[in-house]
């Protein structure tokens, strides 16, 4: 987009601003007028122009007095003002230069010497202020909490402000200590975050065609002296005459997705507690609120105690929540390990509430699963597969997977795999399905949009821990493989 300059024009005299029109129409300006001071120094602060042919002779407030009252103002005080005068006594010029006029035109004009100076000067003034808005903009994002990084179309870091250095263990220079070439920005990063979703950064610097770029994460896992710290990744593409150039801004995320993670734990946990039974509760009453004139005495008692064990079991389960709630942590990554051979038991747990009529576990290239320990606990390891199960259940066209889980070792650590054979997914879905709050198109089921906020948190989870989540299509088949691989925990001391 072109800028096209604002040239204000004051004369009294409507000969006099015609004049000007004529001879300044065909250089593309944008042109306003003025017939008086008053309504000059209005119109200056409304459209703060990039120059002023300010006439000198006019009744009431004269040209001079209008150029003073405009540089006593802070807001107008830069504004460039030529004067249009048929003074030539050098007196007129000294009280011009005084009011603080920039250049002078006189009457009658010349053609080509109006435009020049018009031309000039509205240049440096565009100039000017470039160089304020970007002393403006440089200072504001040295000041920000964001860290602010200006990346070539090779990766290499061009600028860096103080927090993206902070973030990023550069020194005040902007290039990288150790090198003697531009530091990669991915390279830098990887020495001390994990890269994530992996496929997201498989594309890096983010192609000019991607309408709808993907979430991406530098994330800092958990250790046993500090927690996970996250950093959201955001870019905008920049124009430049000689290269593609891109803007990123890293944001802390490390709080939203510590919340977002409580809250989901939160409600999967008291879902699969209260939901068996509340059912007993509300199935046995509805029966008897339908039937009871037709059931016997001894039908209406059974009922009516098993409707009482109901209400009894969803009080202790109530009553754990509130437990829960005081004691949170458990499900935190960091709280505790959990041992692989666990999942054999946390399936059938999880499975017990879901109902999945073919799902299936086995161990590969672990001789010792027992001793075999991820870290995770043992209930945040059930919520995982909770989520992964049901995903399973709920995306599948007829309610009916098959799953297999499959549990190997791997150079990495852990390798766990929930297999199924429900729907294929987009390259879209795929490429979105870590992404917070997205919301894909609706599967032929017609129930669940997207892949929910579930799948997300399942990685962040993860993520926490220096873990890596994949999602990809079945070969032999349709339906997905969701494969999480969690690094080895330490054995417990003492």
């Amino acid at each position: 987009m072109t800028y096209q300059s604002n040239i204000l024009i004051v004369d009294d005299e409507a000969i006099g601003r015609e004049t000007l029109q004529d001879l300044l129409v065909t250089e593309d300006y944008r042109l306003d007028f003025a017939s008086d001071g008053a309504t000059a120094l209005a119109q200056a602060a409304e459209l703060q122009p990039d120059l002023i042919l300010l006439d000198v002779m006019m009744p009431g407030m004269d040209g001079f007095e209008v150029c003073r009252r405009l540089r006593a103002d802070p807001l107008l005080s830069e504004v460039p003002v030529i004067m249009v005068t048929a003074l030539d006594d050098q007196a007129s010029l000294l009280e011009g230069i005084r009011a603080g006029a920039d250049d002078f035109i006189s009457k009658p004009f010349n053609r080509a010497e109006l435009r020049a100076r018009t031309r000039t000067i509205t240049r440096l003034n565009r100039y000017r202020r470039l160089l304020v808005e970007r002393a403006r903009f440089g200072w504001m994002v040295e000041q920000v909490d964001d860290g602010y990084l200006v990346i070539d179309a090779h990766d290499r870091i061009l600028y860096a402000n103080p927090q993206a250095r902070l973030y990023l263990g550069l020194h005040l220079s902007n290039a990288d200590p150790a090198a003697s070439r531009p530091v990669s920005l991915t390279e830098l990063a990887q020495r001390q975050y994990n890269l994530e979703p992996q496929r997201a950064w498989a594309t890096w610097p983010p192609p000019s065609s991607d309408a709808s770029p993907p979430t991406r994460y530098m994330v800092r896992p958990e250790s046993p002296t500090s927690s996970a710290f996250w950093l959201q990744v955001d870019t905008l593409e920049m124009s430049a005459e000689a290269q593609q150039q891109y803007f990123i801004r890293l944001r802390d995320v490390t709080s939203s997705i510590e919340t977002r993670n409580n809250m989901w734990t939160f409600h999967s946990h008291i879902s699969h507690k209260l939901k068996t039974p509340l059912g007993y509760l509300t199935g046995f009453l509805e029966v008897l609120a339908e039937d009871w004139p037709k059931l016997s005495e001894k039908k209406i008692k059974t009922y009516l105690s098993a409707a009482q064990d109901g209400a009894a079991r969803l009080k202790e389960e109530i009553m754990d929540v509130f437990q829960y709630v005081a004691v949170s942590d458990t499900v935190q990554p960091s709280s505790h390990t959990c041992s692989v051979d666990t999942l054999s038991t946390l399936v059938p747990e999880v499975n017990a509430d879901l109902e999945i009529q073919s799902i299936a576990i086995t161990y590969t290239d672990l001789p010792n699963p027992e001793a075999t320990l991820v870290p995770l606990s043992c209930p945040a390891l059930k919520l995982v597969l909770y989520e992964l199960l049901e995903n399973a259940l709920k995306f599948h066209p007829k309610q009916a997977p098959a799953v297999a889980i499959k549990v190997a070792g791997v150079d990495q650590g852990v390798s766990i795999q929930v297999r199924d054979d429900g729907m294929t997914l987009s390259p879209a879905q795929l490429a979105h399905a870590w992404t917070p709050y997205y919301q894909g198109e609706k599967y032929v089921t017609g129930q669940t949009p997207g892949m929910g906020l579930g799948l997300s948190v399942v990685a962040a989870l993860v993520w926490n821990v220096g873990g890596t989540c994949r999602l990809y299509n079945r070969q032999e088949g349709t339906g997905v493989v969701v494969e999480l691989v969690l690094p080895l925990a330490p054995p417990p001391t003492g």
